[in-house]
């Protein structure tokens, strides 16, 4: 296969940035997006020429790093599939493609496509962590756990952080993935004790990070790699209502 790439290339983020032309000649249509992103660098770099910057870590769709919209669609576009999962037997000979990095006010872009993810890491500090003793460790079996709420909280905990739902929303609303980890919690025992507080701080750093607001198109849904339900985001407005009403406030910050 033989492509012509319109990459998005940018020194830091004071620098205007463009999209730079690239050939990518005699691709393997079983190779990954990610691997024929490794060849093109490898050509120009024996040229001499400044590699393309992209993240990327455990290639196999777990770690959430390979952050970029390809032809306008987080990750490709791929249902349930990240951008290293995504292969180029999805494209055809000839095919004109564009990558760009996460366009949004909270992912300031670093380099080309990478960009600085730290407000997912800072919304996370803010949930705190389960202030109680307890104690030694129990039998898996001693806490009975409904099989409803259980299977909830492990849907909600399988985002991977990737940042596609802010990417392909138009507010570039970070809902779904604080729902995600609002949620995980929420449905778990382990997670009653600092439940109020945790969603009031969350959602609060949420807004201080410059998150948009939900608008209920359902596109972070269709555009997550791992298909976690907008249910999250409801989950999250309605424990986020009572802890307003019932919580005296939330924990400082210092």
């Amino acid at each position: 296969m033989d492509l012509t790439l319109h990459v998005w290339r940018q020194k830091n983020g004071k620098d205007s940035g463009r999209l730079a032309t690239y050939k990518a000649k005699n691709v393997s249509p079983d190779s990954s997006f990610l691997e024929m992103l490794d060849i093109v660098n490898q050509e120009l770099i024996e040229k001499g020429e400044d590699a393309i910057a992209f993240d990327h870590d455990c290639r196999e769709g777990i770690c959430g790093s390979c952050s970029m919209v390809i032809n306008g669609k987080a990750h490709g576009g791929q249902k349930g599939t990240t951008a290293c999962q995504l292969h180029m037997r999805s494209f055809k000979d000839g095919d004109e493609i564009v990558i760009e990095p996460w366009r949004a006010k909270a992912f300031p872009v670093v380099k080309d496509l990478v960009v600085d993810r730290g407000a997912f890491d800072r919304i996370i500090q803010s949930g705190g962590f389960v202030s109680v003793s307890t104690g030694g460790v129990p039998d898996a079996n001693a806490t009975p756990v409904a099989k409803t709420s259980a299977d909830f909280a492990m849907d909600a905990a399988e985002c991977i952080g990737c940042g596609a739902c802010v990417a392909s929303c138009k507010n570039a609303s970070a809902m779904l993935f604080v729902g995600a980890k609002v949620s995980h919690f929420a449905n778990l025992p382990q997670g009653q004790p600092e439940r109020m507080r945790r969603v009031l701080n969350m959602v609060e750093q949420m807004d201080a990070e410059g998150f948009g607001n939900c608008t209920n198109q359902f596109e972070c849904e269709a555009a997550c790699p791992k298909q976690i339900s907008v249910r999250v985001i409801a989950q999250m407005n309605r424990d986020y209502l009572k802890a307003s009403l019932t919580h005296e406030e939330a924990v400082p910050k210092t």
